[in-house]
């Protein structure tokens, strides 16, 4: 069997330089942190903040969309929930933070009617 696995055999090979690349890999790892901070931290802490936003300007009558999908009108606004109706006369109550946006004025009417 051992015809089918070659040996290897070390080579002699020359003594390691020392080499000068602290100041080079140091750089490299600021790079790549300034690259993370532009693609993946920022980005998330603008769209944190702006939610933030839409769920503290929660009032009556807007038309929201949830995170599970379901459109319907704010009637009324507590602490933090939020009434939503869904269809006539059948109110669901839902955590503020589950309210991912809301709709231009009209949208269910034009999408009960279309």
């Amino acid at each position: 069997m051992s015809w089918l696995i070659s040996t290897a055999h070390a080579a002699d090979a020359p003594a390691a330089a020392p080499q000068d690349g602290g100041l080079v890999s140091f750089a490299l790892l600021g790079i790549m942190f300034v690259v993370f901070y532009f693609l993946i931290l920022r980005p998330q802490s603008k769209r944190a903040k702006e939610h933030k936003k839409l769920v503290s300007e929660l009032t009556k009558g807007d038309e929201v969309t949830t995170n599970g999908g379901i459109l319907g009108k704010v009637v009324k606004v507590v602490d933090e929930y939020v009434v939503v109706e869904v269809a006539n006369g059948l109110e669901i109550k839902f955590q503020k933070q589950n309210i991912t946006s809301t709709l231009p004025k009209g949208t269910l009417k034009n999408i009960a009617q279309g």
